[in-house]
Formats: structure tokens, C-alpha cells, sequence
């Protein structure tokens, strides 16, 4: 099980290329995306508890710092970096969603890989997930408002559906029949990357003649939008005097993001074209993610070896 889900890169590029080259196998399922969005925000929720939420208690700044800089550095990065490489107005939007949403749930798995602080990332997680019902829609229209009419209220009422009633709907599932839940838990993490891989593939195939053109310098600004996020959330930690652990849960909560979201977003209320950015960053970030995560690992084997 852990073997499939730490080859979810590879599973995302391969029904990326078929979906490339055979658009019309993904084209009809347009209609799926925020059905399967739906799904992981639902067993993110499964994965949950309310102590989760309560732990909030024991690491304020921490939790704190993370949230905030998460809301902070990602959008404003991928503004600038939009603005740098000169995107049009539909990427630029969907650049500044990707920034706006939460952090992605892939961020607490490989924080425990990297040998970072799991309860953490999943409070932080968890915290900016529920925030980010209000907090995006609010940011997306202070970035771009001047340059596409935003359905701010809209938009809140489509993550609260989205978003928020799924993730509750799993943590009061989780509390009820924890039993039953512990059953599955192996398996939830698969049926979250197969929903990821298939909203990649959809706007893949959506998107394909757009890719010719666009693709290349898309994917150097997500590559520099992400690495960004990592490297100044782990700076920023440093500077507020956090120890290691705590750097490199923070570096991983702000650089990952719950991309799938973002995509579901643009194809709701922008264009195909808004999704491109969610749909590179949704690949991109896990390949980036594990490379620092296995990096953090080997230097913790060998600081305990010493």
C-alpha cells in the first residue's frame, strides 16, 4: 500500500501523458471533479479527530506561524511569480489559487517521512483547511479582484459545500465508529490519490492544446511557487527560533497545497485554462515534497548514527 501511494508522482504523469494524447478518454468526466474533490476532502475528514483541533492548546505559535504563513507566503508568491513570468490573466488567476487554498493533506505524509512533528502538520492542516473556507475566496479577490469579477460569497458557499460539510461529515464519522474507521484507515490514503490522479487527468485532457504552448513555463513557475514556499516557510520557522522538527513541518505545510481545490475552483468559476497551474502543482509538489522528505530522513538517520 505504502509502495502505490509513494508512486503517486509516477501514477500522475502516466494518466497525465494518456490524457494528453487521448483527451477524449477524459473529457466527458468534466462533471467528476468536484464529486471526486468531495471524496478526499471526505476522508481527509476520516483521518481526523477532534484533538486534532484541540491541540491547538499545546503548540499556539507554532500552529499559529504555520497558518499564517501559509495565507501569506503562498499567495503572495504566486503573484509575484505570475506577474515575473508574465502570464495572462487566466493563469495568473490560476496561480493565485493554488496560493490561496490550504494546505494539501500529502503534507503530513511526508512530514512524517522527513522526520518532522505529524501531529503538528495535521493540526496545521486541519486548522487551515476549515480557515480556508473564508480566508480564499477573500485573498483571491484581493489579488485579482481588479482584474476578473470575483463571486466571493459564491465561492464561500462552494467550499463550505466543498469543503467543509465533507471534512466534518468524516470527523464526526471518525469519533462515532472509530472501530470501523481503523478498519480502513490503510486504505483511504489510495482512494485520495486515485480521485487526485483523475482530476489531473481530467484537466490534462481539457487543457491539452493549451499545454503545447503553455506548459514549459508553467511548470517553471510552479517549480519556483513551490520551492519558494519551502524554502521561506523553513526560514521563517528558523527565524521565529523553532527547532528543526518544527522548520521542516512548517517548510512542508506552506510549500504543499491542496491543489485538486484549486483546480475545482477554476473549473467552477473561471476557465479549463485557470486549471492548469493546480494541475502542474498537484504533480510537482509531491516530486518535490518526497526528494526534501527523503533528504530530512538520511540527515536524521545520520545525526542519530553519530
Amino acid at each position: 500500500m505504502n509502495r502505490v501511494l509513494q508512486l503517486f508522482p509516477i501514477w500522475a504523469l502516466a494518466f497525465s501523458a494518456i490524457a494528453f494524447f487521448k483527451p477524449e478518454l477524459f473529457t466527458g468526466l468534466k462533471t467528476l471533479i468536484v464529486p471526486l474533490l468531495t471524496v478526499i476532502m471526505l476522508t481527509m475528514g476520516l483521518t481526523l479527530t477532534p484533538s486534532d483541533f484541540l491541540r491547538i492548546k499545546d503548540s499556539k505559535k507554532a500552529v499559529l506561524a504555520g497558518v499564517v504563513l501559509q495565507f501569506t507566503i503562498m499567495p503572495a508568491v504566486a503573484f509575484f511569480v505570475s506577474n515575473v513570468f508574465q502570464l495572462d490573466d487566466a493563469l495568473l488567476i490560476g496561480m493565485v489559487l493554488v496560493g490561496a487554498v490550504a494546505g494539501g493533506t500529502a503534507s503530513n505524509v511526508l512530514c512524517y517521512l522527513a522526520k518532522g512533528d505529524v501531529a503538528l502538520s495535521i493540526t496545521m492542516t486541519a486548522i487551515s483547511t476549515f480557515l480556508g473556507v473564508a480566508l480564499t475566496p477573500l485573498l483571491i479577490e484581493l489579488l485579482v479582484g481588479q482584474i476578473v469579477d470575483i463571486p466571493t460569497s459564491s465561492m464561500i458557499l462552494s467550499l463550505f459545500k466543498i469543503v467543509l460539510l465533507p471534512v466534518a461529515f468524516g470527523i464526526v464519522l471518525n469519533h462515532f465508529f472509530k472501530a470501523t474507521m481503523a478498519k480502513i484507515a490503510d486504505v483511504l490514503p489510495i482512494f485520495s490519490m486515485a480521485s487526485i490522479v483523475f482530476i489531473i487527468a481530467i484537466i490534462v485532457a481539457l487543457n491539452a492544446n493549451k499545454l503545447h504552448s503553455v506548459g514549459i513555463i508553467m511548470l517553471a513557475a510552479v517549480i519556483v511557487h513551490n520551492g519558494s514556499g519551502l524554502l521561506l516557510g523553513y526560514l521563517a520557522g528558523k527565524a521565529l527560533g523553532f527547532e528543526p522538527k518544527i522548520c521542516k513541518t512548517i517548510a512542508l505545510e506552506v510549500g504543499m497545497q491542496n491543489s485538486g481545490l484549486a483546480v475545482a475552483l477554476a473549473m467552477k468559476f473561471f476557465t479549463p485554462t485557470a486549471a492548469i497551474a493546480g494541475t502542474i502543482f498537484s504533480i510537482w509538489h509531491n516530486v518535490s515534497g518526497s526528494i526534501l522528505a527523503s533528504y530530512w530522513q538520511r540527515q536524521s538517520n545520520t545525526e542519530k548514527q553519530q
